[in-house]
């Protein structure tokens, strides 16, 4: 923790302030969402249809205006579309702790996702902004902040939420509005694009839209999204599968969260150190990926049944999934960093927040198609009886994106700039 110090303390007070905003913006966000589903379905005793539309608007909401919010904050500015998605955000949670019928609940649901959208580009655009040519540093740093945030939200969200569900509305709904306040007060307002130079919003899209190298490196990313999300759909059932639905299970299902949430928190900084010293970013980016991959080969050794007889056989059972847990997010260290800065060199320094809010859309929709692939898959290789297909696969995925990784580089689209081209 004292290299994490240290290395907060070397950067100035506006990439620091954006740091504390992504912790606390994650520590609002996890205390609230992952017990939104449960108090739909048992505290207003929705139907599951019901449930799944409000949780889908709020993720439809969010990740269909990345591209709009990214847009907003090149033209607009950084420091406005961040206190606006602060400020939505303070007004959507505090909504759902007295929302009780459909139309409200998708109304605060489909306000925090628009929240998200404003702010995320922005604050990520902002960070490489102020960060320059330690643009690495910063975004290995700005992780350990962001996981730290994933890792204390559900923990207050849990001692909240035993209280009551509105009791967590509102404490969330006032960090944000703390993050608003702290924000308008301390963060820089950035210089915008002056009103007489900005395109309109077509060009603006459209230059973006047409940089065929940043396409490329999105399509090749959004495996490693696919593939770091299984910790949230694969592994937890294959958890259930292994533990059955139980305290048991709940416990080494959290487990799998600790155990990725501490290897990021101590060994991001590194883990991107050892990087920079020995490979170049685009073999970093490969090799990331490559882990990412082999991280599906541990899962393999899980025994076909349930494991039978004394304890210790189940958590001799567990320890390859919470490998593949530990794996993954070493993964993610290797790969954020040079990710978001590939991001920008691929912009060529030009509308970064726009490109940042594009990413996210694409990656977005590789989630999605993703998880319903991989949700297919894992039940009809269980009931084919191929158990191990599943984890065979997603370890090709792995490396079929590290190939793609590695060509899009020698073929010069990941270490040369790609400039959108200034229309009109």
């Amino acid at each position: 923790m004292k290299e994490t110090w240290t290395q907060y303390r070397s950067f100035d007070s506006t990439v620091r302030l954006l740091l504390v905003n992504q912790l606390s913006i994650n520590l609002g966000f996890y205390m609230l969402m992952p017990y939104l589903a449960a108090h739909l379905s048992g505290g207003l005793a929705l139907a599951a249809w019901a449930v799944g539309l409000i949780l889908g608007v709020r993720n439809l909401s969010q990740q269909g205006m990345f591209l709009i919010g990214g847009m907003l904050a090149d033209r607009l500015g950084f420091k406005p579309l961040i206190v606006a998605g602060c400020t939505l955000r303070t007004v959507g949670f505090a909504a759902l702790a007295f929302a009780d019928t459909l139309p409200a609940l998708l109304a605060a649901s489909a306000a925090t996702g628009l929240a998200g959208a404003l702010f995320n580009p922005a604050v990520r655009a902002y960070l490489a902004s102020e960060a320059g040519e330690r643009r690495v540093d910063a975004f290995a740093l700005f992780n350990v902040f962001y996981q730290g945030g994933i890792l204390l939200g559900p923990l207050v969200g849990l001692a909240l939420t035993s209280v009551s569900f509105p009791l967590t509305c509102a404490v969330a709904s006032a960090v944000f509005a703390a993050l608003t306040l702290l924000q308008l007060g301390h963060l820089p307002r950035n210089t915008a694009v002056p009103r007489a130079d900005r395109p309109a919003l077509r060009t603006q899209a459209g230059a973006v839209l047409r940089n065929r190298s940043f396409w490329l490196f999105a399509t090749a990313m959004s495996g490693s999204y696919v593939l770091s999300f299984q910790i949230y759909l694969a592994l937890p059932l294959e958890v259930a599968r292994l533990t059955g639905k139980g305290a048991s299970g709940t416990a080494a299902t959290s487990t799998l969260f600790v155990v990725s949430g501490l290897v990021a928190l101590l060994g991001q900084l590194r883990v991107t150190a050892w990087c920079k010293r020995t490979w170049p970013p685009a073999r970093c980016l490969a090799a990331g990926m490559a882990l990412m991959g082999l991280a599906f080969l541990p899962p393999l050794l899980t025994p076909g049944e349930r494991p039978a007889g004394p304890a210790w056989a189940t958590a001799a059972a567990l320890l390859p999934l919470v490998a593949c847990a530990a794996l993954l997010a070493l993964a993610t260290a290797v790969l954020y960093p040079f990710e978001m800065d590939t991001i920008v060199a691929l912009a060529g320094n030009r509308w970064v927040a726009t490109h940042y809010g594009l990413y996210n859309t694409v990656c977005g929709v590789g989630i999605t198609l993703g998880n319903l692939a991989t949700g297919a898959l894992l039940g009809a290789s269980r009931s084919a009886g191929h158990p191990a297909l599943i984890w065979l696969t997603l370890a090709l995925v792995g490396a079929v994106c590290a190939t793609a990784l590695a060509l899009l580089a020698r073929t010069g689209r990941l270490s040369a700039p790609t400039p959108a081209p200034v229309l009109g």
